[in-house]
This record gives structure tokens, C-alpha cells and sequence, in this order.
């Protein structure tokens, strides 16, 4: 796809930051359109249907964090990327993000090059959004493993008898971790397979996935090895 192809929305309440990004992605091709708050941000979302959103921690009406998780409880955006672009660096900030929904966390400042590498990064992963990255190469037929089963095709987790869906990143980290039990996927493995080689993510996005699915299915299911990664049992 073209990156003239691509809707980019901007949410920022610093009209020189709006400037700046639509500038320089606008340069790169990309169909870009900005609003300054939260609340503007779900409207505009809900009527465009972008590929992408661009989305401030620190705004008036409703915070970025809060932002990302009304984006997520619509299923016409499940398909929208959402990227934080913000000065909050710090770690929490970082985790909140992640656990409200987004895909990528990107600190400020940065380079209008590096920007724009981290955006064609992560709108890579439009090529076909109804495909899930493919974290096994064990077939994609369900996988049991005692009252849990997961289904590939039908995007399904049972619990005890219970279906569940999990969102994409979340049923692919624990397709590929069940699909060989005690084997130990390095960071680095479960970086490529479940995020690909392209997409930069940030250093807690792994940890925040494993606690998410944790909550969801209970913390015996996965355990750390430490300095190394995590596996199934």
C-alpha cells in the first residue's frame, strides 16, 4: 500500500507539535488530519477510521490514557494502530499505555526521520490486519492444554468452559508460548514472532502482555526465567 493510502490522526494539544508532525508526514505521503483534545480525537476516529493515531499522554478533557482505552472499547478501531507520542518516559507512564490498548510508545523528542521509520514500522503491519502475525510452527489446529483451549481459527480462548477473546497481541504471545509447553522463549524470539523483525516496541511491552494474560488465565500458567524470557506449563 501507497502511504498516500494511509489515514494518520494527530492527537496533541501543542499547536507547534501538530505543525511539526503533520509537516513532516504529509511530506512522507501520508493522509493526515489533527484534533487537540481527547473527546475530539474518539469523534474524528469513530467518522475517519484511520490506519493510525498519533495520541498525547498530558491533554484537556481526557488524557491520552484514558483516550486509548475508550478507542479500544470500539470494534470499528480494532483494526487502528495506536502509537503514544509523548514526553512521559518514565516507566509507569510507559506500562499504562500499553495496558490501555496501544501498540507502540514513542518518547519526545525525536527526529523527524526517526519518526517517520517508527510510523512505516508499524503501518506495516496493515498489509492485512484480519491476519494475525504467525507465532507457531506447529499448525494452526487448537491447542489444549489442560482447561485451557486454544483456537486459532476461530480467535478463541476457553477457559474451564468459558470463551473468551483476547486481543490480537495477547492471543498470539500465548499461541506461540503454548504451542511447545516448557520450552523457553528467549525476548528476543517472542519480539520477532509475535511483533515481527520491523516493529520497535518498547522495553516492557513483552512484561505487559504476560501480566494482561496472567489476570486472564491464571499466574501459574507462565513463569519467568529470568534474563532470558518466559514459557508455558
Amino acid at each position: 500500500m501507497e502511504n498516500s493510502s494511509y489515514k494518520i490522526l494527530l492527537v496533541d494539544d501543542d499547536k507547534d507539535i501538530i505543525e511539526f508532525l503533520t509537516y513532516n508526514l504529509r511530506k512522507e505521503g501520508f493522509q493526515v488530519s489533527s484534533v487537540n483534545n481527547g473527546v475530539e480525537a474518539f469523534r474524528l476516529a469513530k467518522e475517519t477510521i484511520p490506519h493510525l493515531i498519533l495520541l498525547d499522554v498530558m491533554m484537556p478533557e481526557m488524557d491520552g490514557i484514558e483516550t486509548c482505552h475508550e478507542l479500544r472499547r470500539d470494534p470499528r478501531l480494532d483494526n487502528t494502530l495506536i502509537a503514544f507520542l509523548t514526553a512521559r518516559g518514565e516507566d509507569y507512564s510507559q506500562i499504562a499505555g500499553f495496558d490501555a490498548g496501544a501498540d507502540d510508545y514513542i518518547t519526545k523528542p525525536i527526529k523527524p526521520k526517526v519518526l517517520v521509520s517508527r510510523v512505516k514500522a508499524l503501518l506495516k503491519r496493515h498489509a492485512d490486519p484480519t491476519v494475525p502475525a504467525s507465532p507457531s510452527e506447529s499448525g494452526d489446529g487448537p491447542i489444549s492444554r489442560d482447561e485451557i483451549v486454544i483456537d486459532r481459527e476461530k480467535f478463541l480462548v476457553t477457559l474451564n468452559g468459558q470463551q473468551m477473546v483476547l486481543p490480537k497481541k495477547e492471543f498470539n504471545l500465548l499461541y506461540l508460548l503454548a504451542s511447545k509447553p516448557e520450552k523457553v522463549f528467549t525476548r528476543e524470539e517472542i519480539y520477532e514472532k509475535v511483533w515481527g523483525n520491523s516493529i520497535v516496541v518498547g522495553d516492557r511491552t513483552i512484561d505487559v502482555h504476560i501480566r494482561k494474560l496472567r489476570e486472564k488465565l491464571g499466574q501459574q500458567h507462565f513463569v519467568t526465567v529470568k534474563g532470558v524470557g518466559y514459557k508455558f506449563v
